[in-house]
């Protein structure tokens, strides 16, 4: 009874982790909408916040330059792009497209990145231009001190190519060039490296015949509001690390719910995070500055913006130049890429730009170890295979005593049914015969929780690799699994495909009809799992541990399919590993019997009761 009661709470702490899945997941769409709803009834602000008019030195982002407002629309991509003039982007990894209209960074793709598994399916977009749907695009500048009326380039500048490159490759920067018309030329010189960093020289040469004091600002804008997963475990949407602030991270709901949050007299960099890709502006390190997050609807649609204005400004002698370098990162989050700028250009904290969630002292282990792996085995599913067994490997000391003592109590099995027997009607005399059972048996009751517990933070951290990392990302398996980060695309409830139909579009409870083999795989091995013990003799007990493989099954039907091949794998070894330890220490294990008795009761239980 005790150890059947300690497997119990084992699997409802399990349950715990699931169930909690399913609660942040479920109706997320639904609460975002009414959330919008309602806010666009009661804020109607007369223009963009973080657009107003100018205000004193270093304010957070107030008086910059008038943005691209996405007045005009486009029919397509193409008709956008074409509408300016326009430099290329061609690297390895990018491609795209500045806008010579307010020099925006406004057309980017990542060539490495398709959207699905096919060959022939389109690259990634990341960013793109205003008067489209979901415009995306970043832009830096100057502002002038407050009363000043310098006139500085904003986001309708057109600028000029100064030189004869126009394609902007990681060897070959661009510059492009501006005159104010009243003794300022702005330049701006453009680079990207093999990646996804751009680096952004400003110089202004001062002919103006007096001092000019400006302050660099930069800024990443976006239109509508983006579909995001709204999963617990990680963060979609405006984030940043802000000095002394750490990590702030916003969700798209919070911006309209505050309209705008400010950080002033600090460091670091801020930006927009999607699950696998993102774009953030950074000045040079400890670089001070005032940072803002803020919405608007002013102009009919969400519009979302990042930016910073450094608290210093760059004072240019009449007759001389001055300079200012800053940078962006618009790309994919990949781990290596970005550790390497953190620690190449101390960048605070930027390996921040992938949430590695609160258990991250466990999460990034086991993505290095995963990685590791996949270097040597060379697919990613069949490392996570291996992580199995590395992690029973390193805990089969524990396991063993766990399993050793659970034989023990097999073995005087006997001896408690006397117990409750005897003492039924006594509780505190069944308990104190019990512990005295356990202790002179030296059994400890507790010790089957053991294993389950154990797998629980494993479990999750490895469900946060899969479901974060980039790497993980349309990485194939065998056969139909061909993206370990995605469910397994097979369903038994169209027949494989043969029915077409979708089921999870029904109401309620459609989201727990996606059932590919895979999870059915794990149901079968969690069954088998528990039967490697004699049921229970509590009716009720019995009836949780007959329906919790069910209930696994189902719930994990829309889990990442590397996670549910995990936990097939890790059932199979854990019952090969507690059927040998258990038979070494001398208790029964009849494993096929108990498989078997559970359908000889349920027919006998089909019978008509006897009068």
């Amino acid at each position: 009874m005790e150890n059947n009661r300690n497997i119990i709470l084992a699997i409802v702490l399990s349950m715990a982790v699931l169930f909690g899945w399913q609660f942040f997941v479920a109706g997320p769409q639904m609460q975002r909408a009414q959330q919008q709803a309602e806010i666009a009834a009661q804020q109607q602000v007369a223009a963009n916040p973080g657009l107003a008019t100018p205000g004193t030195p270093g304010a957070a982002v107030a008086g910059a330059p008038v943005a691209a407002t996405g007045t005009a629309t486009f029919e397509s991509r193409d008709a956008a792009l074409a509408a300016t003039q326009r430099v290329s982007i061609d690297t390895e990894d990018l491609s795209g497209s500045i806008n010579l209209t307010g020099a925006l960074l406004d057309d980017l793709r990542l060539k490495q990145y398709r959207e699905t598994t096919s060959d022939t399916s389109p690259i990634i977009t990341l960013l793109t231009p205003s008067g489209l749907p979901n415009a995306y695009f970043a832009e830096e500048g100057w502002l002038p001190v407050s009363g000043n009326t310098i006139v500085t380039p904003n986001a309708q500048t057109v600028w000029a190519v100064d030189g004869a490159n126009t394609t902007l490759t990681a060897e070959t920067p661009v510059t492009l060039v501006w005159d104010n018309g009243a003794g300022l030329i702005f330049r701006r010189t453009i680079s990207v490296d093999e990646h996804y960093l751009f680096t952004v020289s400003q110089s202004i040469d001062n002919q103006s015949g007096g001092d000019v004091a400006l302050y660099p600002y930069a800024r990443v804008t976006r239109h509508n509001t983006p579909k995001v997963a709204n999963f617990f475990i990680q963060h979609e949407g405006p984030h940043g690390v802000l000095g002394s602030n750490n990590l702030i991270s916003k969700k798209y709901t919070d911006l309209q719910k505050d309209l705008r949050a400010d950080y002033e007299n600090t460091t670091g960099w801020l930006g927009f995070s999607d699950k696998y890709w993102a774009t953030a502006v950074l000045p040079p390190p400890g670089t001070t500055l005032n940072a803002r997050f803020n919405w608007s609807n002013s102009a009919g649609y969400d519009d979302y913006q990042t930016s910073y204005v450094e608290t210093t400004p760059v004072v240019i002698a009449a007759g001389a130049t001055a300079e200012r370098e800053s940078y962006l990162f618009a790309g994919a989050k990949e781990e290596a890429v970005i550790s390497a700028y953190q620690t190449e250009y101390g960048f605070d904290r930027l390996e921040l730009l992938i949430d590695w969630g609160w258990l991250h002292f466990l999460t990034k282990p086991m993505y290095y170890l995963l990685t590791f792996l996949n270097g040597i085995i060379g697919n990613f599913g069949v490392a996570v295979l291996a992580v199995t067994v590395i992690v029973k490997a390193i805990f089969f000391p524990l396991a063993s005593r766990s399993y050793a003592s659970m034989a023990a109590m097999r073995r005087v099995q006997p001896e408690m049914k006397s117990i409750q027997e005897r003492l039924k009607e006594d509780r505190p005399a069944q308990q104190q015969a019990m512990m005295e059972l356990y202790k002179r048996e030296k059994i400890n009751p507790l010790s089957g929780c053991w294993p389950v517990l154990i797998q629980i933070p494993v479990f999750f951290s490895l469900y946060t690799v899969i479901f974060i990392s980039l790497d993980m990302r349309h990485a194939p398996f065998f056969g139909w699994i061909q993206d370990l980060a995605a469910p397994d695309p097979t369903n038994i409830f169209t027949l494989f495909g043969l029915i077409p139909w979708d089921p999870t579009m029904v109401p309620f409870f459609g989201s727990f009809l996606h059932l590919g083999i895979w999870p059915v795989i794990m149901g079968i091995t969690m069954w088998v799992q528990m039967k490697l013990n004699p049921p229970p003799p509590d009716p009720t007990q019995a009836m949780i541990f007959n329906y919790m493989p069910i209930i696994f099954t189902f719930m994990l039907g829309t889990f990442p399919a590397g996670l549910v091949i995990y936990w097939a794998w890790n059932n199979t070894l854990s019952v090969t590993q507690q059927w040998f330890i258990m038979k070494r220490h001398g208790a029964e294990v009849n494993l096929l019997g108990n498989i078997l008795d559970t359908f000889k009761r349920k027919s006998k239980a089909d019978e008509p009761a006897k009068p």
